[in-house]
């Protein structure tokens, strides 16, 4: 019995998990489906390509730390000290607003919307279904319509069942390809951020890319003013003042550049913001101003966006994780086991399947084989067999394969073992 026992595969994944009951539970951020990175046990959350987050923290404070320590020198000694101090000092502490806003944008929740574990049921989508999207007008492998009315400020608007969460998205939702997310009020995914902007981060991103755009207008200025100083002070031609401060002929260039990107991207969302619209939504839906169901006018738009309240995320990333799939803490032992498995849908596959693999039930085949080995152990002394007797582990062995619906092919093998152990 020994070698028999050697002779074992090793443990199949449902047997690490009885094993690992007692293990401290995970947490949400560590079960996480989406392709998000976490930061600080949870506490930070960046999209997959965070690393870009590094390139723009340096493409920002590299040459705030070339000005302060350059452009504003030489103010300085151009004003004898009346004035550099204090242009190295805004730039300074602006440069550190921008980062936290920047920090505030990429490192929060964008709101995200919780995953289902289950498809709602058919009976719980209401009348309000679409079910002309589905071929011949049926449903599809869910028992769902793709698409449901929701009615928005007195206008219909179409939301989509999304098949990755199992959920029908709110309005203006819309599913992240990169986060594999669906977030609320999705603008679109920003790389130089490293994150989604949504609903819960679009007020800093937009006070980031602002913000950025008000520092490059700060240094470009103050380059110019270095260089005008140089022209009158050696009464030199542009060439020549930029020859005697290279730094300053860099950054007008740098800030020149930058300030059509990031001062583009300002006037394009101070459009988005008095329209109500979301970039995603004005690719992808052409809005006009009657056809837009969520514009409020100007001022309403502007109080909507940048001054009413941010809304608490769905998600508490920290709180331990919940375990769906029952486990069997001492099925054989116990003689008893925990409720059927219940069927569940996987979406993504486009099939039913059981929550329980294949390679458990061959597990479970096995110790059933080994189970039934043991009612030929009349003759075998009571302390391999355990403390119950034979017929009470064929008694419970039975009542284990009802339970999950094997009592048929466990009875075939009961069948075999009793012929074998007539005729020998």
């Amino acid at each position: 019995m020994e070698g028999r026992m050697q002779g074992k595969a090793p443990l199949s994944d449902s047997n690490r998990r009885i094993m690992d009951a007692d293990a401290p539970p995970r947490r949400v951020y560590q079960a996480w489906k989406g392709s998000n990175i976490f930061f600080l046990g949870g506490r930070l959350i960046f999209g997959p390509d965070v690393r870009s987050l590094l390139l723009t923290v340096c493409l920002i404070v590299i040459p705030v730390i070339l000005f302060a320590a350059v452009i504003s020198g030489q103010l300085a000694h151009e004003y004898h000290n009346q004035i550099g101090g204090w242009v190295a000092s805004v730039a300074i502490i602006f440069t550190a607003y921008i980062i936290v806003l920047l920090l505030l944008t990429s490192g929060r929740d964008p709101g995200i919307i919780p995953r289902n574990a289950h498809p709602p049921e058919p009976e719980d989508v209401g009348e309000s279904s679409n079910l002309s999207e589905w071929p011949g007008g049926q449903h599809g492998s869910t028992g769902l319509p793709l698409t449901k009315d929701v009615l928005v400020n007195g206008v219909l608007v179409k939301v989509k069942y999304c098949h990755t969460c199992m959920l029908y998205r709110p309005p203006r939702c819309s599913h992240c390809s990169i986060c594999n997310n669906c977030v609320e009020r999705f603008d679109h995914h920003c790389p130089w951020v490293g994150q989604c902007i949504g609903k819960r981060n679009y007020r800093f991103f937009f006070m980031f890319v602002s913000s950025t755009t008000l520092l490059c207008v700060y240094v470009f200025a103050f380059c110019w003013v270095d260089l005008r100083i140089i022209m009158d002070t050696h009464r030199c031609k542009l060439g020549r003042a930029i020859m005697k401060s290279p730094v300053s002929g860099i950054l007008i260039l740098y800030t020149f550049i930058a300030v059509w990107f990031v001062g583009g991207l300002t006037s394009f969302h101070l459009y988005l913001i008095s329209t109500n619209q979301t970039t995603y939504e004005n690719f992808r839906y052409r809005y006009n101003m009657k056809t837009n169901p969520h514009n409020r006018g100007l001022v309403q738009n502007f109080i909507e966006i940048l001054c009413s309240r941010i809304p608490s995320s769905r998600n508490n990333f920290r709180a331990k994780v919940k375990e769906d799939s029952a486990t069997f803490t001492s099925s054989l032992g116990m003689g008893r086991a925990l409720s059927p498995p219940k069927m569940s849908v996987d979406l993504e596959m486009g099939m039913k399947r059981q929550t329980v693999a294949m390679e458990e039930l061959e597990d479970l085949h096995s110790q059933i084989g080994s189970a039934m080995g043991l009612e030929r152990c009349g003759t075998e002394p009571p302390h391999i067999v355990g403390r119950k007797g034979c017929s009470e582990i064929a008694t419970d062995i039975e009542a284990f394969a009802e339970e999950f619906g094997l009592e048929q092919r466990f009875t075939e093998r009961k069948k075999i073992e009793q012929r074998t152990s007539h005729n020998p």
